[in-house]
């Protein structure tokens, strides 16, 4: 494989390729009344033409908005009204669901869904509906866009709304003679390099494999996109083409240890020289399998969406500080804080404040400019994570600020007896978090998804709990789910199994 571009199933598409379609498309737009500092919806899902709409919005200056293509109608409209999308680009079999949100004057373009979509997903063959310009025909029907190029690339992110409604992140463009550092520092912390095969099996729509994905076309770094993460196929990818670094999450590492072992044995990955992973935390039990399965090639990195990486570790770092998340990179620096703003001494739990590096590019929250001050102190944001720093400096987490629990005066963790349970035999998932109890003021829910065929119960829930922790961490109540609501990034929507809980108290946790 001597010819960088984008790999896609069996497909591969040049990066001179992939630029020449952009190119037609900024005209495309161009000629639809898009222009420098507008918003462009991108509604696809992973393939190459998510790619080439993100390109052309940055050709003209207008800034590319990824969306959440699970997101229904009151979800879509909220977003296309509140990132002021002048266009949204959408896969064929999703129009129907954007129709009934679309904005008055914001313009549909129609994507048909490639075979690899449709087999990957189980859809039906994709038309399109002519009801709307298509992205073929803004293709075909433009000569390449020859206008002034657009500033550097910015974009708006949307968080995944785990908590509450969807917040959109505008980056600020970068700085020319900081755009050469902000590459090599994103390259340095994920552990790629220029000449290596890279895999992306997460969704685009998120802001690290999208940072990832769009860095690596602008480099000409060879790529392969996954359609969508399936783990076995995850290990053929990496086998067939050689992959040499990928950046996964640690849903995804559980989903590839539960192979069968015949399975995990029967493919090559001995190709693979740098795993990268951050997103949501990961237990210890997990990278200790993984690490033995792949070596001591896995780095993590921490931070948000609105900060950057921050902290980073490799895996003899990681081994000799087990949990930790890795110590401040570069000029950035790292606090922990209690309510009052006091800075807490190490191994003290407090409230995470983080000093993004200097070549991050600064953002603004859609809108809200109130949040941004919200979350800023002295020059110190938080993304709402609990945590300590030890001795040398590296940061543990705990658990988001708002997932924490006090049950009878005790501050409780739930991501602790949630890494207990995910090591648990039979447990697929399990999510911890306060409930209403007018003796404790909170107690604990644990719901817990089986795996297949196990056979779990209540009582055995609460027995392995209580001989790994301390009483007051067993779950009161325990609740088995078919399935636990999971974004594909590994975040958990705890909103939407807390709040029965508390409808009728008229208070919220």
């Amino acid at each position: 494989m001597t010819t960088s571009g984008v790999r896609f199933g069996r497909r591969m598409r040049t990066y001179d390729e992939l630029r020449a379609r952009a190119a037609r498309i900024a005209a495309g737009l161009d000629a639809l009344g898009v222009g420098a500092g507008d918003r462009v919806a991108v509604m696809l899902r992973n393939e190459p033409a998510f790619l080439e709409v993100t390109e052309a919005a940055g050709l003209l200056g207008a800034l590319p908005v990824p969306i959440n293509w699970h997101w229904r109608a009151a979800e879509l409209d909220h977003l296309l009204t509140d990132s002021g999308a002048k266009a949204v680009f959408v896969h064929t079999d999703l129009v129907s669901t954007v129709e009934r949100a679309l904005p008055p004057g914001v313009r549909l373009i129609e994507a048909r869904v490639p075979g690899e979509l449709t087999a990957a997903f189980g859809l039906p063959p994709s038309g399109v509906t002519r009801r709307h310009p298509t992205l073929d025909e803004l293709i075909e029907g433009n000569d390449p866009w020859t206008g002034p190029a657009g500033d550097t690339p910015a974009s708006v992110i949307y968080t995944s709304g785990t908590t509450g409604r969807p917040k959109g992140i505008r980056r600020v463009p970068t700085p020319p003679d900081k755009r050469l550092q902000l590459a090599m520092g994103i390259l340095e912390v994920m552990g790629l390099t220029p000449e290596m095969r890279t895999l992306i099996p997460a969704p685009l729509y998120h802001t690290a494999p999208n940072v990832h994905a769009l860095l690596a076309s602008r480099m000409g770094i060879d790529m392969t996109v996954m359609p969508r993460f399936d783990p076995e196929e995850l290990l053929r990818t990496v086998e067939r083409n050689r992959i040499e670094h990928v950046q996964l999450v640690p849903t995804m590492f559980v989903r590839l240890l539960r192979l069968p072992k015949e399975i995990r044995d029967e493919y090559d990955v001995s190709s693979l020289k740098s795993v990268v992973h951050a997103a949501a935390p990961c237990p210890v039990d997990v990278k200790h399998a993984m690490i033995g399965w792949w070596g001591p090639i896995i780095r993590e990195y921490y931070g948000g969406s609105e900060t950057g990486a921050v902290t980073a570790c490799d895996s003899t770092e990681w081994l000799a500080r087990p949990g930790t998340v890795g110590r401040a990179l570069w000029d950035c620096d790292v606090k922990v804080l209690d309510g009052s703003g006091v800075e807490l001494p190490p191994g003290e739990v407090g409230e995470v404040f983080l000093r993004p590096p200097s070549f991050w590019p600064d953002f603004t929250y859609l809108g809200d400019d109130a949040k941004r001050r919200g979350i800023e102190r002295d020059g110190y944001l938080t993304v709402g994570d609990m945590g300590h720093l030890d001795e040398d400096g590296y940061l543990f987490l705990s658990d988001r600020a708002h997932d924490m629990v006090i049950s009878a005066g005790v501050n409780v963790y739930p991501a602790e007896i949630e890494a207990c349970l995910m090591g648990m035999d039979g447990v697929a998932d399990a999510a911890v978090f306060g409930i209403p109890d007018d003796d404790l003021g909170e107690a604990l829910a644990a719901h817990v998804e089986p795996l297949p065929r196990a056979r779990l119960t209540a009582d055995a829930v609460r027995d392995h709990v209580r001989a790994a922790l301390a009483g007051y961490k067993v779950p009161k109540v325990v609740v088995f789910e078919e399935s636990l609501p999971r974004e594909d990034s590994g975040k958990l929507f705890k909103r939407r199994l807390r709040e029965p809980y508390w409808a009728d108290t008229g208070r919220r946790i």
